[in-house]
């Protein structure tokens, strides 16, 4: 017996020692206040609510730039709905965290469209050599990936090449049934003038090449973009002044637009970019060549971080014999405006009705 007469764990075997880990008393049910669903509903939101706004803030105190951004990023609103002071805090988040990924100095541009433009491009398909210099210059010139690996390379611009060629009386009675050929003629299977079938991917000594044509296709920046109609988010539509651009931190991945594509002008990142901190092109617009995600599709806006500007796009620059030219529709007096009047031009697939602002013409 101890002096404050209080038992001790030896002197009652039966007793439960003192244990720190134990339960507090379960408080009776009486004793709490009533509780609603609803009330539990909205206690769990605000706490929901105040952790996310806590976490922000922890990280925000990050030294990581790139961690910032993303939080910030995924809960950004789609581009067109932003306020001119959203759309300001945006561009200053980007331009940290590319600085600091790239090591140089990295401006994102987001002049919007101007006023009394209507971008529109031509294209002489008699003058290219196929030399494909618009497809790299493009790629540098708008930070796309380049990496080795399947998936891992993108390029807007493709240079399809063709065959010349015509028919020939020796293969008549090539055809099937043999001797005959009148179900399948002997030259069913030998190219005929020029049309638009051929490779894209080709590795030719010298261009242009003796019996070959060449037919580059890009985005065609369509007045009806049949891509804009099946974008279930709203991330790609279409520009005042003509480009339909994405918002790639909107593009859920989903490809309904390359689907709908009659042009094949869309591709979409299956790896994480592969762009090297020495070829990254620093002067990037929002809407434009700004560096891209894993999981997000990208396609031609005629370099918006020129021409905005008042330059040409990299490819209209970089072409060796003048067949590409680039204008304001709108302006009578512009490059385009004047070859639609005075040459023979053509839009690619107009039966589809898309309205393509890209033109092909020839002398």
């Amino acid at each position: 017996m101890n002096s404050n007469n209080s038992p001790t764990p030896d002197s009652n075997p039966d007793a439960t020692p003192p244990c720190s880990a134990c339960p507090e008393p379960a408080v009776p049910f009486a004793s709490s206040p009533p509780t609603s669903r609803r009330n539990f509903l909205a206690a769990t939101g605000v706490v929901s609510v105040s952790s996310l706004m806590g976490a922000a803030a922890l990280m925000a105190q990050t030294d990581d730039p790139k961690a910032t951004v993303e939080w910030a990023e995924h809960f950004q609103k789609n581009y067109r709905l932003m306020s001119p002071e959203e759309k300001a805090e945006s561009r200053a988040r980007l331009e940290r965290r590319y600085s600091a990924q790239y090591g140089k100095k990295v401006t994102v541009d987001t002049t919007e469209a101007l006023p009394g433009v209507l971008m529109g491009y031509a294209l002489n398909i008699r003058k290219c050599i196929g030399c494909r210099r618009c497809v790299k210059a493009c790629v540098e010139e708008n930070n796309q990936t380049r990496g080795e690996e399947p998936g891992q390379r993108i390029e807007w611009i493709q240079v399809l090449r063709m065959e010349r060629g015509g028919f020939s009386g020796d293969k008549m009675n090539q055809g099937y049934p043999e001797g005959l050929g009148i179900q399948v003629g002997g030259n069913a299977y030998t190219p005929a003038g020029q049309v638009l079938e051929g490779q894209y991917h080709y590795e030719p000594e010298a261009v242009p090449e003796k019996d070959a044509n060449y037919m580059p296709i890009a985005c065609m920046q369509c007045e009806k973009p049949p891509c804009v109609k099946v974008c279930p988010v709203r991330t790609t539509y279409r520009e005042a002044d003509g480009p339909v651009v994405i918002d790639y931190n909107w593009c859920i991945g989903c490809r309904m637009c390359m689907g709908a594509c009659p042009y094949w002008a869309r591709r979409i990142n299956l790896t994480t970019p592969i762009l090297p901190k020495e070829e990254m092109n620093p002067v990037t617009h929002y809407m434009g060549n700004r560096p891209r995600m894993r999981g997000v599709v990208e396609k031609c806006h005629w370099c918006l971080q020129r021409t905005r500007q008042g330059r040409y796009p990299a490819c209209v620059e970089v072409c060796p014999v003048g067949a590409r030219k680039f204008g304001n529709l709108l302006d009578p007096e512009s490059e385009v405006s004047l070859i639609l009047a005075r040459k023979n031009v053509f839009r690619l697939k107009a039966e589809l009705n898309t309205f393509p602002k890209f033109f092909y013409f020839y002398d």
